[in-house]
């Protein structure tokens, strides 16, 4: 007799188990549904938090809520960044402005607030290579994807090659949407090599259809007087400045190589 009701005390218990359990895994099931993933790791702790502070469930909720909306932002800051395709992630706090004394630095923390970018204005850093620019663009382009703004970062090479076989493949106009679509496209160094008479056309007729719809970020080492030397022929160089340089902010990067002094310095703490 004795051992029976043992027996049934021990199903007893584990059907009270049972049945606490059995709002838990509704919950974490609601919140799946709902994808609050925070609410489902935040809750029991942060309940067992206002408990301890005398805080009521209006409280205890606005807490809750509060987290789910930063986790969300900083999930959706990691999405754009991982969207635009950049090839470091870096920011402006990194940057040395010292080592580019011609740089503006006040000109480049107001271009980082990217209300340009909502004017669907330029921006055309020059400069010779190692000067930075890259870094600029990049620290530039993580402004705008932080303020949920779409970027996408393409080396010049690159996007002619992408459009040259998106219009052997008859999908140039799907890829030019896509491009024309985001709110910021950062092209890096199209100077570097000369393009072919299509190339050149094609890049041409993607940063026109930009003209006033969306903002773009062109690095390069050339003054644009050598720009005929990408583009091939001044009709096409004279046409497209026009159309970058209607709305344009120009960042002169001229002088001693930013990645030269970055690496002194780098030599010099070694050695110290």
């Amino acid at each position: 007799m004795h051992h029976r009701a043992q027996q049934r005390e021990r199903v007893a218990r584990s059907q009270l188990r049972r049945g606490a359990q059995a709002p838990r895994i509704l919950l974490a099931h609601h919140l799946k549904t709902l994808k609050l993933p925070t609410f489902l790791r935040e809750h029991e702790k942060l309940a067992r938090q206002c408990a301890a502070e005398g805080l009521d469930h209006v409280q205890f909720l606005a807490r809750l809520v509060e987290l789910e909306l930063i986790d969300r932002e900083r999930r959706m800051v990691d999405r754009r960044i991982k969207a635009a395709k950049f090839p470091a992630t870096k920011s402006l706090d990194s940057f040395d402005f010292k080592a580019i004394p011609k740089l503006n630095k006040m000109q480049v923390l107001e271009l980082a607030r990217c209300e340009w970018i909502d004017r669907r204005e330029n921006v055309i850093a020059l400069g010779p290579s190692g000067t930075g620019k890259t870094h600029i663009a990049l620290g530039l382009g993580l402004a705008a994807c932080q303020k949920g703004m779409s970027v996408s970062f393409t080396a010049a090479a690159a996007l002619v090659n992408e459009l040259l076989e998106a219009r052997d493949e008859r999908r140039l106009l799907r890829v030019q949407k896509q491009m024309a679509a985001v709110k910021l496209l950062i092209i890096d160094e199209p100077g570097f090599v000369p393009l072919s008479r299509t190339g050149a056309e094609l890049l041409f007729e993607m940063i026109s259809q930009r003209y006033e719809r969306g903002a773009s970020l062109i690095t390069s080492n050339l003054q644009f007087d050598e720009w005929t030397e990408t583009f091939g022929t001044e009709r096409l160089t004279g046409a497209l400045l026009d159309r970058l340089t209607h709305h344009v902010n120009i960042l002169e990067m001229n002088g001693e190589s930013y990645r030269l002094a970055q690496s002194r310095v780098r030599k010099s703490t070694d050695t110290a």
